[in-house]
């Protein structure tokens, strides 16, 4: 589901309009008339920015900033007024909203703004989630799997998770590169200190910029009083950076900095301050490429690249699909109130033929689908949609296309009939002969 907005404003015609902008930028938008009826959708709605008039019926817009805030602090306040005083920006900015914009006067800046409060929400919002979950000794064992690729890559992160070096997570997206960061950080003397996680591609460059440094008050507009970054935050203990390929050459070199001297500065900030922080990070770029194409430091990929670690894709541990898809089940099941007591063989062949281009992610995002789709107790293939079934089949040879096509009635009709094959060749309008010889033909 989009992000949520929600707007707070009495006039009918005016909230309408922009409820419709909003709406063509992909966000869902909720509306209120009152701040009554706008804090009973917070208590129930997963709302990540709200636009609030500063002149309610029944409050201050401004003074509502607070109490949205002191109720869920990742939320993002934007004031919205006809009559603006300086007064009131400033009181606003304070009581921590996000902006304060006239109406009217700053109508073409209003989605923008909204882009990049949805993004800080967001963010917070994932931080906020992670600080609540307890400290779990021994967290390797969240890593899930017995083939000897993955097995690799848990001792060399166990080996290296009590020292203070700078690890490199390499791999597809979705392979579990921030399980692991999670897993090291749990095994290191720096358990007990946060762990911060943040990805580098959700950020434009200069929000990226005062969210890993902070900035101190007057460092850009809105900037009213000093703000902590993310390496104080994790100072004593571990900053993931996901993604860091997507990071741009003037933060690399700023993170080089740090890397080598442990020190940097606020945005906006002469005074140069100290921290120490273990540097964990990732991505699914090659990085010695990228920096002989000049997009990455060369220096930085050194530097960074002390102790590397590549995951393996899915297809490359087919192993692991039984166990993944076991544990996903049981998730799912208590999660969502199901009870799933079977797996069908022909489910779990069909997984295990599936290229899995979104790795461990897309296996548990098509397990907690099919959970969500099953009738019954039992996972079979039909509950798999058609998309998964395409991404099976070679499209550039028609005849592993027929074969697959062949094969997947077969196992449907073998499954239709509990296995009976004198009925699923009958349903098939073939001889018993021909179905035997398939059955071995496509080792079903």
């Amino acid at each position: 589901m989009p992000p949520t907005v929600l707007i707070l404003e009495d006039e009918n015609k005016f909230r309408e309009l922009l409820s419709r902008i909003i709406a063509v930028e992909g966000y869902h938008v909720l509306q209120a008339p009152t701040a009554r009826a706008g804090l009973k959708l917070l208590e129930n709605e997963d709302i990540r920015v709200v636009i609030s008039d500063v002149k309610l019926p029944d409050a201050n817009g401004v003074e509502l900033v607070k109490r949205i805030k002191d109720a869920r602090p990742y939320i993002e306040v934007i004031n919205l007024t006809a009559f603006g005083s300086i007064r009131d920006s400033v009181k606003a900015i304070k009581n921590g909203a996000f902006d304060y914009i006239m109406k009217g006067d700053d109508n073409g800046r209003i989605i923008p703004i909204i882009h990049s409060a949805v993004e800080k929400a967001n963010f917070q919002f994932q931080q906020s989630q992670r600080s609540k979950k307890q400290s779990i000794p021994g967290s390797f064992s969240a890593i899930l799997g017995s083939s000897k690729q993955i097995n690799v890559c848990i001792e060399m992160a166990k080996k290296v998770a009590p020292t203070n070096t700078t690890v490199l997570l390499l791999g597809e997206t979705g392979t579990g590169k921030e399980i692991f960061a999670e897993a090291i950080h749990e095994g290191s003397d720096r358990k007990n200190k946060p762990f911060v996680a943040i990805n580098c591609s959700s950020f434009s460059a200069d929000l990226l910029k005062s969210e890993l440094f902070g900035y101190v008050a007057g460092a850009f507009t809105g900037a009213m009083k000093d703000k902590k970054g993310l390496f104080e935050e994790a100072d004593g203990g571990t900053l993931f950076l996901d993604e860091i390929g997507e990071m741009n050459l003037e933060l690399q070199a700023r993170l080089l900095r740090v890397l080598e001297n442990g020190t940097f500065n606020r945005v906006g900030d002469s005074k140069i301050s100290k921290v120490n922080a273990r540097i964990i990070a990732a991505t699914n770029k090659d990085l010695k490429h990228e920096a002989e194409n000049q997009r990455f430091r060369l220096d930085l990929f050194y530097r960074l690249a002390v102790f590397t670690i590549h995951l393996p894709p899915l297809r490359e541990r087919k192993e692991d699909i039984d166990i993944l898809t076991h544990h996903f089940v049981r998730e799912f099941s208590a999660r969502l109130n199901r009870k799933i007591t079977r797996i069908d063989v022909y489910f779990l062949k069909t997984l295990y033929e599936h290229p899995w281009k979104g790795n461990v992610r897309e296996l548990r995002n098509v397990i907690e689908r099919v959970v969500i789709m099953a009738p019954s107790e039992s996972l079979t293939s039909d509950l798999l949609h058609l998309d998964f079934y395409n991404d099976i089949i070679d499209e550039t040879s028609p005849t592993l296309f027929l074969a697959d096509i062949e094969s997947r009635y077969i196992r449907k009709a073998l499954h239709q009939t509990n296995g009976n094959k004198t009925e699923a060749a009958r349903l098939l309008g073939i001889g018993l002969s021909t179905l035997y010889r398939k059955i071995e033909e496509y080792q079903l």
